[in-house]
């Protein structure tokens, strides 16, 4: 007998999801769709072959990278003298 409400539970439990995600399905259907920015590569003044050239801004050069510590670094305190 508990079985039967069981299944009877989770048929009932399909049979509502079933139709919340066709309900979804058809809402979405319905609700219209816009478009955020129709004439992005539209165009009136276009020019062809135009090229422009700019200078780089000068930087100076950054000193090569050393490093402070040379050799292995030292243990901290509680790592002294274990294996």
């Amino acid at each position: 007998m508990d079985t039967d409400k069981r299944n009877y539970v989770k048929i009932l439990a399909a049979v509502i999801g079933g139709s919340a995600v066709v309900a979804m399905g058809a809402l979405a259907m319905t609700i219209p769709q816009r478009q955020v920015a129709p004439d992005v590569a539209k165009s009136t003044n276009m020019t062809v072959g135009a090229t422009t050239t700019t200078t780089p801004l000068s930087v100076e050069a950054t000193p090569m990278a050393t490093p402070k510590l040379k050799g292995p670094a030292p243990l901290p305190p509680e790592d002294v003298g274990l294996p």
